[in-house]
């Protein structure tokens, strides 16, 4: 198989049209033979301010649609805007005087706005988790609260869940008190994991080693860069250019069911996405 003939789909990015490359990170990635995006809004205070009510999220949430627009009309498949609260967001809050319960209901605001953006049609899931460094106690607990009520909003509105989070392989607990909540697990999915993971969907960062070990381990995965489209630290996470560049190697090393996985049959089953017809249309 070439690159050509299978749709090739990054699970997460982030573009910024406000002062970062924007379209010209996606004309990178369709050159190198990339078909589908996942763009994540950037933490609102890249964007407009750190948001603390529903117009300063919706500002933020409104940019990246925009984003997508533009994304989509270069790639020969198309993009979608999964949309929601950076769990950084709790920090800036509370350091500009907001108790951390008052930062929990903000946030969980900004949820409710984002769940409104997938049940109307232009984004495709809800981005949530909890902070991946250390924090206070009180902090930890509503960020906890946070990361369960977009449980809750995915579960009535049978969507997906991505999560930012500290590091790991063992997510179990996360994982059930999404199913406490009436998730299928299978719609949470972990960003920038690791090749092995227990709990949600991996959703692997494209490193060859990390993509070997999930290849090995031979569960559902996704495969993502994190490009973060910051002028001050060009390429980071991972360029636009590697999802694409690391499909073409796994297919060269023979590893076509592979790719089929994390850019096929994973898609579906987490998102309920046709990677294979709309890149057909």
């Amino acid at each position: 198989m070439d690159i050509e003939e299978t749709p090739v789909l990054d699970n997460h990015m982030h573009l910024d049209p406000v002062q970062g490359r924007n379209v010209e990170a996606v004309e990178e990635f369709a050159e190198q033979g990339g078909t589908h995006l996942l763009v994540l809004n950037k933490p609102s205070w890249h964007l407009v301010e750190a948001a603390t009510d529903e117009s300063t999220f919706r500002e933020a949430f409104d940019l990246t649609v925009g984003a997508v627009e533009s994304a989509t009309e270069i790639l020969s498949g198309r993009a979608w805007p999964v949309l929601g609260v950076h769990p950084a967001l709790v920090s800036k809050l509370v350091e500009n005087g907001y108790t951390p319960a008052e930062a929990r209901d903000i946030m969980q605001t900004g949820l409710d706005v984002a769940a409104e953006y997938v049940r109307d049609g232009p984004a495709l899931a809800i981005k949530s988790g909890r902070p991946h460094y250390d924090v206070d106690e009180d902090v930890w607990d509503a960020s906890n609260a946070v990361m369960c009520h977009a449980f809750e909003l995915a579960a009535d509105g049978e969507f997906a869940v991505q999560l930012h989070t500290e590091g790991g392989e063992d997510f179990e607990q996360v994982a059930q008190w999404a199913e406490e909540r009436g998730m299928d697990r299978r719609q949470v999915v972990k960003h920038y994991s690791g090749g092995r993971l227990q709990g949600p969907t991996k959703s692997v960062l494209a490193d060859k080693d990390e993509l070997e070990i999930a290849i090995e381990e031979g569960d559902p995965f996704l495969m993502e860069t994190d490009y973060i489209d910051d002028p001050d630290r060009p390429g980071a996470v991972l360029g636009p250019k590697t999802v694409p560049r690391r499909v073409r190697w796994l297919l060269e090393a023979g590893h076509e069911e592979a790719v089929r996985t994390a850019h096929v049959e994973t898609p579906r089953a987490v998102y309920g996405i046709d990677t294979e017809a709309t890149l057909a249309e």
